[in-house]
């Protein structure tokens, strides 16, 4: 809106008579001056009052601005509010119920008190159905702090706020309550001035379009609470504030309730020369916003700034030097122009104030020509706005196509995405409405910038979707992947795979180099196995060093068995660094088909972990897909079940030793026999379950010492009585667990009982793990160095699964070192896996250590062996483990042994 002034100069009058007929005929000097001065004095007043009538003017203009401003802060600020509410709905249509954790995690991620310092609490309630219709009892509110009355409380006791739950729900649109006192507002004389606003929760599904259908689908209702007062203060600029009186009432339905007024300040509104009351319509209620200035004073005008007395003297010096036309016309011309440039200055003033709103202005005529664009709309969209037409800057067509009909209708509050002059693109608020001005039909559009609110909506629904280490999918939307294809199976789609993948060495990892190092191989592994997925197929992290996999579109077990066997291969092998320590990292992966609908989610996820669970239990780093015969032969249970079941094992009889020959790969180190004593448990039909299905359970109810003792005591009481050599047996081996080393008085039983049962120290060995040597070096060596001083001898198991125990051999006196039965595996296909092995040995026998491989499947593997110099060998292809000879005769169930356990 532009405003011009000109301002003319004065011409003097046309000169008078002849100076030889002045003199005699004309009116006196001093009456010409005379007549000067009044003129000029007259004209002075009339450009003082002028000048005071355009200065108040101005003044009023700028208070109606800021007047202006301070609603359409208002106004953006009830906006907010509701973008605010609209983030935390969005939660609740992403997820079919939303934990308290998850409602803290939403409430700690939008901040939500540094933008809104007014706000008491964000509430969820949920609706509930008694015999007197329905409750809705609040259950989740964040900050808890301060608001701890509200859980639990009955909203249908607040009428007030009770309605505006009841407003939302029939029209899924933000409702504002009408002002009542606030449940966290203690104290008898509390005013009633807090607000609520209100948005429905409904059930999952399609926006509800009828009211009956709101009505059905009702699950609860969200709810931000504000001290009206505060919220309404914190919206207006402080310069509004300082310059107007400012008062909001409730007027809904007649009724006046007072919102925000400010302490009393010396003002009349009566005697106002200027008033801004406007009706504010949101959320179902009414405010009436009154403003007028605060100093009625500060409107008139400042005479110590008036051009009076200047122009007064000028008229005096007019009058003086009537005669000198040319002079006094050229100062009076000097003066207009000064004046004018006084009068244009304040009309950029003007100008200047009304371009700083901080919302997007343009104004447009029919044809979609844009006639003026304030500041922020030339900076938004592009100072060369001017040259583009209004449609084109929106990118829906459907818009730009309502935009040019003639029977065009306006739009309140619509979203759309707008594309600047440069190309930039950003998401708007949008507000167009057809106006007359002067005559002439315009387009007038408000707009506000909301690509910050869109960028946190989106990033919520993808932190609900995703896992926040791996960037994967996490469990609950891979759930939902996998009902929609139970479903697509249901219509006809193609079968598919459910792949459980499960790391071999992850607690390793943990337990030698810390969590740290466990993150860093998770995000490794995620983004390894991300590039081994086909079109459609689905990879997420269900939990821990767990993973699932879900393949599309595999026609029978063989495909799918290929597609985990690719998995598989990729991870096998793979060598995991972290701080000068090199790990191999291995996966095993229990498949289960999709080729029936009807099974259901927790019976699919109990298939594919029974079939991992005997991928393990046959050596780990395979495939198992899932049988119906799995069922019966894993037999498998529950850590805490088999917890109760061990503290009874010992009394009840149902643990028993077995023993697995080792056996020599050199002829000069043929002798007396060794074995290695197995422990297994015998159920309740008489079947042997392997130490991989109960010994979790122990360790982690501390029942491993427990066990370890009953092993010591067994062996040592029935040491001839072990093997069918008898007495001959040369050595034995007893394997001990971590918690066991931790015992201090374990040694001195281990002593007492060789010497009550008279076992040569010479023939006992005991086992120890690597992972439990590395986490506690110093109690380790005393327990090795107790029992070697009498003669027994220490073996250290599972070697070179951390490529750091080499390091660890020069601080740990044991006598036998076991090389992980994973390199011994795939001795025959990987040149990684030989070379560890050669060097296992050769730093072995550079030590003066006994080199034993375990887990030998086969005669090529025991060939390998020999040629690489290991001294011992134990495993399927040269003897399988067998009851001790005192079990026997009770003890003739089954076994369910793997290579080397």
């Amino acid at each position: 809106m532009r405003e011009s002034t000109d301002f003319d100069g004065f011409s003097p009058s046309p000169q008078g008579p002849a100076p030889s007929e002045r003199g005699r005929h004309g009116p006196a000097p001093w009456a010409l001056s005379l007549l000067a001065l009044v003129l000029g004095a007259a004209l002075s007043v009339w450009l003082a009052d002028l000048q005071q009538r355009r200065a108040e003017a101005s003044r009023q203009a700028v208070l109606a601005a800021t007047a202006q401003g301070g609603y359409d802060a208002l106004v953006a600020r009830l906006q907010e509010c509701e973008l605010l509410l609209r983030s935390v709905q969005t939660l609740y249509q992403t997820s079919l119920e939303v934990e308290p954790k998850e409602f803290a995690h939403a409430y700690a991620n939008l901040r939500p008190r540094e933008r809104f310092p007014s706000l008491q609490a964000i509430a969820y309630a949920h609706k509930e159905t008694r015999g007197d219709g329905d409750h809705y009892i609040t259950t989740m509110v964040q900050p808890q702090t301060g608001n701890q009355r509200l859980l639990g409380l009955d909203v249908n006791s607040q009428p007030t706020n009770l309605a505006a739950v009841l407003a939302s729900r029939d029209s899924n649109t933000p409702a504002v309550s009408a002002p009542f006192r606030l449940v966290q507002r203690r104290g008898g004389h509390a005013r009633a001035d807090g607000v609520t606003l209100r948005l429905p929760v409904y059930s999952p599904g399609a926006p509800p379009v009828t009211l009956a259908e709101r009505r059905a689908r009702m699950r609860g209702s969200l709810a931000a609470s504000f001290g009206a007062g505060d919220l309404i203060a914190s919206a207006f600029p402080a310069s509004a504030r300082d310059a107007l009186h400012i008062e909001v009432t409730d007027i809904t339905g007649g009724a006046a309730h007072p919102l925000f007024a400010p302490l009393a300040d010396n003002h009349d509104s009566a005697r106002s020369p200027m008033r801004f009351d406007r009706d504010l319509a949101y959320g179902g209620r009414v405010w009436r916003v009154a403003m007028h200035p605060r100093d009625h004073n500060g409107l008139a005008f400042d005479w110590t700034q008036s051009l009076l007395l200047p122009e007064l003297l000028a008229s005096v010096l007019l009058a003086l030097l009537v005669w000198s036309v040319a002079t006094t016309r050229r100062r009076a011309l000097e003066l207009g122009w000064a004046m004018s440039r006084r009068y244009r200055a304040s009309e950029e003033r003007f100008r200047a104030l009304n371009e700083l709103l901080p919302a997007l202005v343009l104004l447009a005529e029919e044809d979609g020509r844009i006639t003026y664009a304030n500041q922020a709309s030339r900076s938004r969209l592009g100072e060369r706005v001017y040259d583009v037409e209004l449609p084109t800057l929106f990118e829906d067509a459907e818009m730009r196509e309502e935009l040019l009909r003639a029977d065009r209708v306006g739009c309140s509050n619509a979203e759309a995405l707008l594309r600047s002059v440069n190309g930039d693109r950003f998401w708007a608020s949008v507000s167009i409405e057809p106006v007359e001005l002067e005559g002439e039909s315009k387009l007038l559009m408000v707009a506000s910038d909301i690509s910050e609110q869109r960028q946190l909506t989106e990033l919520l629904t993808y932190q609900a979707s995703h896992d926040a280490l791996t960037e994967l999918y996490n469990r609950r939307e891979f759930e939902r992947r996998l009902e929609r294809a139970l479903a697509g199976l249901a219509a006809g789609a193609e079968p598919g795979a459910l792949l459980y993948i499960d790391l071999d060495q992850f607690k390793l990892i943990n337990d030698t180099s810390g969590h740290i190092a466990g993150d860093q191989l998770l995000i490794q592994l995620a983004s390894m196995m991300r590039e081994q997925l086909r079109g459609g197929d689905v990879l997420a992290r269900l939990g821990g060093d767990e993973f699932g996999v879900l393949a599309a579109n595999v026609h029978d077990i063989d495909g799918a068995r290929l597609v985990a066997e690719r998995m598989r291969q990729r991870v096998d092998g793979y060598v995991f660094v972290w701080e000068q320590r090199a790990y191999t990292i291995t996966a095993s992966i229990g498949g289960v088909m999709l080729n029936h609908p009807n099974v259901s989610l927790k019976d699919l996820f109990a298939q594919a972990d029974t079939a991992c669970y005997m991928a393990k239990e046959s050596g780990r780093n395979r495939v198992h897909f899932y049988s119906a015969q799995d069922d019966e032969t894993t037999r498998r249970r529950s850590e805490m079940d088999w917890a109760n079941r061990l503290r009874w094992a010992v009394e009840e009889g149902r643990l028993q030793l077995q023993y697995q020959e080792v056996w020599p790969l050199v002829l000069d180190l043929e002798g007396a026999p060794r074995v290695e004593l197995l422990l297994r448990f015998r159920d309740e039909d008489g079947l042997l379950v392997a130490p991989g299905a109960f010994i979790p359970a122990a360790e982690r109810y501390g029942l491993m010492p427990m066990i370890d003792r009953w092993v010591v005591e067994t062996a040592l009481a029935n040491f001839d009585r072990l093997h069918p050599s008898g007495a001959g047996l040369g050595l034995a081996t007893i394997n001990l667990s971590g918690a066991s080393l931790e015992d201090e008085s374990l040694a001195d039983l281990v002593l007492e009982l060789l010497e009550l049962h008279q076992v040569a120290p010479q023939r006992v060995c005991f086992e120890i793990t690597e992972t439990v040597a590395i986490r506690n070096v110093a109690q380790v060596t005393r327990f090795i160095e107790r029992l070697r001083q009498v003669g027994c001898r220490m073996a250290l198991d599972d070697f070179g699964a951390g490529m750091s125990s080499f390091g660890y051999l020069k601080n740990l006196p044991v006598d036998i070192i076991k090389i992980d039965g994973s390199f011994i595996q795939d001795l025959l296909v990987d040149p990684m896996s030989q070379a560890i092995v050669r060097a296992v040995t050769d730093i072995g026998h550079q030590r003066g250590l006994v080199v034993i491989a375990e887990w030998v499947t086969s005669a090529e593997i025991v060939k390998a062996l020999a040629a690489l110099g290991v001294d011992y060998a134990q495993g399927y292809a040269l003897h399988k483990p067998e009851p001790v000879l005192f079990h026997r005769a009770k003890a003739p169930g089954s076994s369910l042994d793997a290579p080397g356990m």
